[in-house]
């Protein structure tokens, strides 16, 4: 192919996704505008109920978004200023900033390059006396390795905090990620699995306490009209967002699946080639991915992705840079002798286009793409 391209692959493509269920969504919306009540309605009330039918957990508690979700969450339990919660570098700055924004320490450990998530086997020596959680994260929709984490906080007594943004629908042991802890967080950003038409967020619990807790910190710490028992804040779901929540959520399995048959066709594409490829889904594999993100490892990244995007191909980088090499978290970078998984991970990573859109002739596009730009090393 000579001179510039004209074939544009979408990293992400909700224009289509739109179309795919215009009708059920507009209507959906017309609902809300038509019943005149736009903050803690029906929609949002049915929302949770069916969210927490799909997760198999007690209760859901929707909120404004999934950093949000994360913060409340750490809120309802009661952390003290200097109280440390483990988590990973590798991560949006949302599961981070949210561990400051309650006045805890983030203390970051190692992650595996196998599945990009929290290595249980690093755990343990990052536990103080100041230890309160460990905060899962559920990387590119992976679930972490649930049962050995579960045990080293049975261990020493921690709260599991599972940031499940990513992985909605993903699966460990056959649970739904999010379950496991408990407290489960998810992101409903527009380009997630189950993807509002804006910000919103959610909280599963199984806790009763933790539950009627967290209803009261998402609006105000209010109790009934003007009389407040805590101090909340306002993070609320709204009906419209709900009402498209719903709408969504009926097809998210049908849409995860979608995304299975096109890593499907990734994995065959990819192989023998000099590429790191995720896990992948089988019956004797116990992380199940919903395939939010089909990432691969690659020397000569950078390249890589010039190289596609001049095929027309849109890559993202989930994350290019660590945590703790941030300007905003300089405080962290004393963590770089414990994180060198991490930063071999982060200069190698590079998310191929993943929806539930994408068509297959799109897929083999890319591969064939990958597979020029090695033959191009080779006779170089």
């Amino acid at each position: 192919m000579s001179g510039k391209n004209s074939r544009k692959i979408a990293f992400q493509d909700l224009k289509k996704l739109h179309k795919r269920y215009k009708g059920e969504i507009e209507s959906s919306i017309h609902r809300v505008l038509g019943s005149g009540w736009f903050i803690l309605g029906k929609e949002v009330e049915k929302f949770e109920k069916e969210f927490s039918k799909f997760s198999g957990c007690k209760y859901t508690v929707s909120v404004g978004s999934g950093t949000e979700a994360i913060k409340i969450a750490l809120e309802s339990l009661e952390l003290s200023e200097g109280d440390e919660v483990i988590t990973v570098s590798n991560t949006f700055v949302s599961t981070v900033l949210s561990i400051s924004a309650v006045g805890a320490k983030p203390v970051l450990v190692d992650i595996n390059q196998k599945n990009f998530n929290i290595d249980p086997s690093k755990i343990e020596e990052a536990i103080t006396e100041k230890t309160k959680v460990i905060m899962v994260v559920h990387m590119n929709g992976y679930t972490a390795e649930m049962d050995q984490i579960l045990a080293i906080a049975k261990k020493y007594g921690l709260y599991v905090v599972e940031d499940a943004c990513q992985a909605h629908g993903s699966m460990y042991n056959g649970k739904i990620a999010g379950t496991f802890g408990s407290l489960g967080c998810f992101s409903f950003y527009p380009t997630k699995n189950l993807g509002a038409y804006g910000d919103g967020g959610a909280i599963i619990t199984n806790n009763k306490r933790l539950y009627d807790k967290i209803k009261l910190l998402r609006n105000y710490g209010e109790t009934s009209k003007y009389y407040y028992k805590i101090k909340g804040s306002n993070s609320r779901l709204d009906e419209i967002q709900a009402a498209v929540l719903r709408v969504k959520l009926k097809h998210l399995r049908e849409t995860n699946r979608r995304r299975q048959t096109l890593a499907n066709l990734y994995f065959k594409g990819l192989r023998n080639l000099p590429i790191f490829l995720p896990p992948k889904n089988t019956t004797s594999n116990p992380l199940r991915n919903n395939y939010y993100l089909f990432p691969v490892m690659v020397e000569k990244r950078d390249e890589l992705q010039s190289f596609l995007e001049k095929k027309g191909v849109s890559t993202q980088i989930h994350y290019p840079v660590p945590i703790h090499l941030q300007r905003s978290y300089r405080e962290l970078r004393g963590s770089r002798k414990n994180l060198l998984v991490t930063e071999h991970v982060c200069k190698r990573i590079l998310s191929l286009p993943m929806h539930s859109e994408l068509t297959k002739e799109e897929v083999l596009y890319v591969c064939g793409s990958i597979k020029r730009f090695f033959k191009r090393q080779i006779k170089i």
